[in-house]
């Protein structure tokens, strides 16, 4: 009778990418058994938001297989290390129609069960200049702000200190004796 383990893998639940940049698909994995490129593979399917219908994005056994067809040729590369039990892709340039959820799978012979890893990726819209000006231009405004309100702070201390010791000197001028015999 021969006995079969389990293999562990370990994905972010969520991740957010910005429309047009790269994500690395982050997959490790851990097994009782040894590991070698020989005794992995892994294969990443992919999910869209709205259809049940999985795709295949990548392929690895001994040396990887980049997709030759669908939406993800010429987008996934292989960014794994087997030796270092992680099995991750890269996503380059990533459009909104890669929403969805990306499934990693991975057996080491003869580790073949266990649950696989899931990762929900949501690409954003970039954020317009239009909004960014917005919010460099309030965090400006407040800075400028605090420094005109620490000027006035500093330069109405300065005063009163010159103030005081213009008064201090005058209350002495008035208290000195003088003797009336002399002009």
């Amino acid at each position: 009778m021969r006995r079969v383990c389990g293999i562990d893998i370990y994905t972010p639940s969520e991740m957010e990418a910005v429309n047009g940049t790269d994500v690395k698909l982050k997959c490790t994995f851990s097994s009782s058994h040894p590991v070698s490129p020989q005794s992995v593979t892994v294969s990443w399917n992919f999910r869209p938001i709205n259809s049940g219908t999985d795709e295949s994005v990548f392929y690895y056994q001994e040396v990887p297989y980049p997709p030759q067809q669908g939406r993800f040729v010429g987008h996934a590369v292989w960014s794994g290390d087997i030796m270092r039990q992680d099995a991750s892709i890269t996503l380059h340039e990533v459009p909104p129609t890669f929403n969805g959820t990306y499934i990693c799978q991975v057996h080491n012979r003869p580790d073949v069960h266990g649950s696989n890893g899931e990762i929900v990726l949501r690409v954003v819209n970039k954020v317009s200049f239009s909004e960014i000006s917005i919010l460099a231009l309030a965090v400006g405004g407040a800075c400028g702000v605090i420094l005109i309100i620490l000027v006035i702070m500093v330069a109405v201390k300065f005063y009163r200190r010159r103030h005081m010791e213009n008064d201090i000197e005058l209350h002495q001028r008035d208290h000195e004796w003088k003797d009336p015999t002399v002009w």
